[in-house]
């Protein structure tokens, strides 16, 4: 029995040695390089190449290695078998570290001096009022961001596809809540799936019924946002600036404009990265689930894409 690492984009040598020491006697191998490929019957995938796990023609499972798992669901190849992802408390502190921080960056107003140190002036201002905040997207990170920001005194509404209910936060459903869940906000934080109802949804009409000079994070995915509506709506002030961590194509290309716009912070997908250390015990729980005929940990609805 083997379990092969099929995550093209990074080093795995420390995941392979903590799973192997997690589960003595299962084979631990790292794609392409697969003594076996038939001995396969369960693989952790991230960004793997379309069509590579028709090569596997034992697989039993599939373990997102991050919290999402749009980039598997995209393979036309895809072979009809269960799917989870990760759920992991080390993401959400990841995620809320990094929502403060960018929370306390445009409150301080230090986008605004930063452009000034460029250009030597000394033009003191008072923190930026930001009383107002909407969450989209109210699943395992959207919620935790929601809670985190209504106990920081913040007026929360916070917006999904089906009803929600949370404690402190004003939740709103379905294409008709959209407009009031953003109706008033300072600060839209984006927290959605990556679905085909999701995709492209940030928008202009999107955009359109925020409050003008609404500060945009997006920690989702890139494919959520239009890339040329945001830009225009940076433009004509609609939005005030856009914090941005994900990206339609990764790395970002060096000659897109969002690089050098004075109102986009651009960091390299890092708001809640997966940690070696904190998910082994939950892949390793999932292969033996999976070997048992059990179903797995946080397996997701391959229709509804989560």
């Amino acid at each position: 029995m083997t379990i092969a690492l099929i995550i093209p984009d990074r080093k795995l040598d420390d995941l392979q040695q903590r799973l192997s020491a997690a589960l003595p006697g299962v084979t631990i191998e790292v794609w392409p390089e697969l003594n076996d490929p038939a001995a396969v019957t369960f693989a952790v995938v991230w960004k793997h190449p379309a069509g590579c796990l028709q090569q596997l023609p034992n697989l039993k499972a599939l373990q997102s290695y991050g919290a999402g798992v749009d980039s598997i669901l995209t393979d036309p190849e895809l072979p009809v078998v269960p799917l989870a992802r990760v759920v992991d408390p080390a993401l959400t502190e990841s995620m809320l570290r990094y929502l403060a921080g960018i929370e306390s960056y445009y409150r301080l107003r230090l986008d605004q001096f930063h452009r000034q140190q460029q250009q030597a002036q000394w033009k003191p201002k008072s923190p930026r009022q930001l009383r107002k905040l909407c969450v989209l997207g109210l699943g395992e990170l959207g919620a935790a961001a929601a809670q985190f920001f209504q106990m920081q005194g913040y007026q929360v509404t916070g917006w999904a596809r089906r009803p929600q209910q949370l404690s402190g936060v004003t939740c709103y459903a379905g294409v008709d809540g959209l407009a009031a869940a953003l109706n008033d906000a300072d600060l839209v934080i984006c927290l959605l799936p990556l679905t085909s109802a999701t995709e492209d949804l940030l928008n202009q009409q999107l955009f359109a019924l925020m409050k003008p000079g609404v500060i945009l994070v997006n920690v989702a995915r890139g494919a959520l946002l239009v890339e040329a509506d945001l830009l225009a709506a940076l433009d004509s002030g609609q939005v005030q600036a856009a914090c941005l961590d994900v990206f339609r194509q990764e790395p970002l290309a060096a000659t897109h404009p969002f690089w050098s716009h004075p109102s986009i912070l651009v960091t390299p997908h890092i708001s809640a990265v997966t940690r070696v250390d904190t998910v082994v015990a939950q892949i390793a729980e999932n292969y033996r689930r999976s070997e048992a005929g059990l179903a797995l940990l946080n397996q997701i609805d391959r229709q509804q894409g989560y």
